[in-house]
């Protein structure tokens, strides 16, 4: 692994990629959905962090939301399998297809 000398915040990898920020934010919630070291927290307070993801971790979600995209039905079933909002989840199911 190389050595990480810059990070990305979620909200601007959202806005790179026209992502809805709530979506990563899901995904990432769970450490497990992308490989270790690829989400890095990033403390701005004494009880304040955000979430910044390295350029690897933003390939993989790249290549991950590419892939659920594929279909309708994958796109339903990924959402399912990765958001635990259920209000969320049917937003981003009537969304415009990308």
């Amino acid at each position: 692994m190389a050595t990480v000398t810059h990070v990305c915040t979620v909200d601007y990898v959202a806005r790179l990629f026209d992502e809805d920020p709530e979506l990563l934010d899901a995904i990432l919630s769970n450490s497990d959905n992308l490989t270790y070291g690829s989400v890095i927290t990033v403390h701005t307070g004494t009880d304040e962090a955000i979430t910044a993801l390295t350029d690897d971790g933003i390939d993989e979600l790249t290549n991950m939301l590419s892939e659920a995209r594929l279909t309708t039905t994958a796109w339903h079933q990924f959402l399912d399998d990765f958001v635990d909002d259920p209000e969320l989840a049917a937003r981003l199911k009537t969304s415009a297809s990308r």
